[in-house]
């Protein structure tokens, strides 16, 4: 037989965790379909990481060149572009040289001349001891033979950077095509911090200091049914991981473990303008450590995939139709 306290106790434990089930099943709802303006987002699970020695995504990035394709890196260990397609095939990798994988944390690309550059970031920064940070320019890998990506391919600039207010830990950069800038998003600051970088400087000098534009909007805490959920990781669920800028400088989509966050800028606004609006939250997608978005070339999907194995990788879509209660 139970005492009147331990049966009190028990009830108590019985209503929090279906006040923690109700919660989850909310957020999962949400996860699924979740407005954007006037259109709907949807998810799907395209595929999963093919290739063995992929195993911590934590940038990618849409080519230019070829519809469909997409660079992925790891975060340390080897300095080695991937290629997958949409569905996460593995279409054969390049060495980057000389170059050292210390924390790449996300890729970009830019415009050079006629073509692309890719720009691997190695911003990481966990305890924001790093005296600099340092990125890699290299031209846009093309597959070979059998149409697969090869090889040893030369750097063709590298550029050392510094912030203006001491160091910071940084999982999150993109290029900005209307301003002409290379933007980063700092991880740990509450709210984040965005710095940026013009084109001109990163592709003419050796080394330049970053210009804090200012705080972003606050991304949303963690609640009672985060906290079941994510376990000894809540903390840093509302913490960006990877940003990427849609092709024609109108969309901006921010992952975290938790949420895909999506903002949309207006004609002659500014990205720490548009950075500070309330975003729009899509939970999901429920995979296990969210570190590696991009925007299709088009911009008109959104992918994300994610550290560990297996590896999981998912495409979000809006509709142009009006959400409807």
């Amino acid at each position: 037989m139970f005492t009147p306290l331990q049966w009190a106790m028990r009830i108590n434990f019985v209503i929090t965790l279906l006040i923690i089930l109700l919660l989850t099943a909310c957020e999962k709802q949400k996860g699924q379909s979740s407005a954007i303006g006037t259109a709907q987002v949807s998810m799907q699970r395209t595929g999963w990481l093919k290739s063995s020695e992929l195993y911590e995504a934590s940038g990618m990035q849409a080519s230019f060149s070829r519809e469909g394709d997409f660079f992925v890196h790891n975060d340390e260990g080897e300095p080695v572009i991937y290629a997958i397609d949409e569905n996460g095939t593995d279409l054969g990798m390049v060495i980057l040289v000389p170059a050292k994988n210390k924390d790449w944390e996300d890729i970009t690309s830019v415009p050079v001349d006629n073509g692309r550059w890719m720009v691997a970031g190695d911003i990481g920064d966990n305890r924001a001891k790093r005296k600099y940070i340092k990125l890699y320019f290299f031209e846009e890998p093309s597959p070979g033979k059998n149409d697969r990506y090869a090889g040893r391919q030369d750097l063709q600039h590298t550029l050392v950077l510094t912030y203006p207010d001491g160091p910071r830990d940084c999982e999150s950069m993109a290029y900005d095509p209307v301003d002409k800038q290379i933007l980063l998003l700092s991880k740990r600051d509450k709210p984040p911090r965005l710095y940026a970088v013009d084109i001109e400087t990163a592709l003419t000098q050796m080394q330049a200091e970053l210009t804090f534009l200012g705080p972003t909007s606050k991304l949303r805490p963690p609640t009672l049914s985060d906290r079941a959920r994510f376990g000894g990781r809540t903390d840093f669920i509302s913490q960006p991981t990877g940003l990427d800028i849609s092709s024609d400088g109108t969309r901006a989509a921010i992952i975290t473990y938790r949420s895909l966050y999506l903002y949309h800028r207006e004609p002659g606004e500014d990205w720490i303008s548009a950075l500070q609006k309330k975003p729009t939250e899509v939970v999901g997608p429920p995979a296990v450590q969210n570190e590696a978005i991009a925007f299709s070339a088009d911009g008109k999907a959104i992918f994300i995939t994610t550290e560990k194995k297996p590896t999981p990788l998912y495409r979000f879509e809006w509709s142009d139709e009006p959400v409807r209660d």
